[in-house]
């Protein structure tokens, strides 16, 4: 048995890919999915079509691989997290689409509370804020306006779990409900510091304990699939949430070690060790990892719009055909104008949290063109990523802590854009690198399996197998970056007057 299977179930496709036993991809299979939105803000999955998906690429990987189901030590599972579903406990069957992470529907639900003075208790008691973004308040949503649900639930027959759990449940044939410690972290449920599911929370949020699955370190026993599925019983040994899985295929394993991943939105993640640190810079507190009984914790900044905004020139403004035309674009504008996007498209992320922003673009001038917009978004990642770091740093060096995050790890699909990595580098002012295995997140989720089974090695070996591809040092002289970050601040600014 030399192989791991890795599940990445993400938010627009499931990918099955396939390690063997030095940590080197032997296959990849993708499948892309649905979206569904209802209403305006509303975003939603189909249960079936998370569960396909993931059965068929795993069927797939193996086929193309030409690996026998008796060569797979074990499955490791990341996916998207907040992502929120409720099915019947005795068949299986979802009570309601899948309510995904970016759905606004609960911003009423949240304003209320905090009106009532519960966004403190909250943070103190999961390390999150009172946002539609988390599970909570989409599985009080679901409670509340799918017919006969809450009665179902408080009679136990309805269970919840974000998408590990409906993947685990299908896999092993409704054996096991069960997720890990960083998904559960996730949901406004989750007492972070108890390592226990909240009574204060779910009576907040009125809902029934019965619903909820067990929760487990990330590498455990989280049952085996069905022997009809891929021909044989493969247990399945490690889950994290996409962004913690990614967090160790990068082995921040040391407390101020930093990565940041860079996808449709850009997650960074700042190991801060055996202690939460309680964040006056609205960060979250969030579990990196929990190996062995024991929680690391970071302190986590979400951008909402990273990747997502290459694809807006290309869908929206259609100034480019492909997301690799950026680069040259960017290259070929004016240095003499200093365009500023603010791509909050769906409101700004961390440290602000404003829902309501709307993007905008400053500094426009009658020659500016599409070399200029791509120049200013490629710009705003870096910009978001300064002020994340910024807001970590206060954090972190609050707490006496020395020796922070000087090299940010990077990962994800605009991480191999050499301009954009350039410019992050000049706008930190610190190094940048970047792996050569850019599929962070599935590989985090094969170690965990891959070391839970005994094939791969611990923390210190693993972490001595991570290789550079490429190391960006700040360029930018220290009066251009101040005077390029203030200019951004100025627009930030001006963005959520409007």
């Amino acid at each position: 048995m030399s192989h791991i299977l890795a599940i990445d179930q993400g938010t627009t496709s499931s990918r099955a890919i396939l390690f063997d036993a030095d940590l080197k991809i032997a296959a990849t299979a993708q499948e892309e999915f649905t979206q569904h939105y209802p209403a305006s803000g509303w975003v939603e999955h189909a249960p079936s079509d998370l569960w396909a998906s993931t059965a068929a690429t795993c069927r797939a990987a193996l086929e193309k691989a030409n690996v026998r189901p008796a060569d797979i030590a074990g499955i490791g599972i990341t996916n998207q997290r907040e992502t929120t579903l409720v099915w019947d406990r005795a068949t299986g069957q979802p009570i309601h689409n899948a309510i995904v992470w970016q759905d606004r529907r609960t911003s009423a639900m949240c304003q209320r509370l905090k009106a009532d003075g519960f966004e403190r208790q909250v943070t103190e008691t999961t390390g999150l804020l009172l946002d539609p973004y988390f599970s909570g308040t989409k599985l009080a949503w679901l409670l509340d306006n799918v017919d006969g649900a809450r009665a179902r639930a408080e009679a136990g027959e309805l269970l919840f779990g974000t998408v590990d759990s409906w993947l685990i449940w299908n896999l092993t044939g409704g054996a096991r409900h069960v997720t890990d410690a960083t998904n559960a972290a996730r949901t406004m449920l989750y007492d972070i510091r108890r390592g226990a599911w909240s009574d204060d929370m779910c009576r907040m949020l009125n809902v029934p304990m019965a619903m909820l699955p067990q929760v487990l370190d990330c590498a455990a026993d989280f049952g085996t699939t069905r022997a009809d599925l891929f021909g044989r019983e493969i247990p399945i040994l490690g889950v994290a949430g996409d962004q913690q899985a990614a967090t160790l295929g990068q082995a921040c394993f040391e407390p101020g070690m930093m990565k940041s991943t860079y996808g449709t939105g850009c997650f960074a993640l700042l190991n801060t060790g055996a202690t939460p640190v309680s964040s006056e810079n609205r960060l979250l507190t969030t579990i990196a990892y929990q190996l062995d009984g024991k929680p690391t914790f970071a302190l986590e900044g979400s951008i909402f719009i990273a990747g997502a905004v290459v694809q807006w020139l290309r869908d929206g403004l259609k100034i480019i055909r492909e997301a690799k035309e950026t680069q040259p674009l960017a290259e070929s504008a004016d240095p003499g104008q200093d365009v500023v996007m603010v791509p909050a498209f769906t409101g700004l992320g961390a440290p602000y949290w404003n829902a309501e922003c709307r993007g905008a673009i400053f500094g426009l001038r009658r020659n500016s063109g599409p070399a200029e917009l791509a120049r200013a978004a490629l710009e705003s990642v870096g910009y978001q990523t300064r002020d994340l770091l910024e807001a970590m740093h206060a954090d972190w060096s609050a707490t006496g802590a020395t020796g922070g995050a000087a090299t940010l790890r990077v990962d994800g699909g605009m991480s191999a854009s050499d301009y954009a990595m350039q410019f992050l580098s000049d706008i930190l002012g610190a190094q940048v690198d970047r792996p050569q295995v850019l599929e962070t997140t599935a590989m985090g989720a094969a170690w965990l399996a891959g070391q839970r089974a005994g094939i791969y090695p611990g923390q210190q070996g693993f972490a001595d197998t991570w290789a550079l591809q490429r190391r960006f040092e700040p360029g930018m002289d220290a009066a251009t970056r101040d005077a390029k970050y203030a200019a951004w601040k100025r627009a930030v600014a001006a963005a959520q007057v409007f």
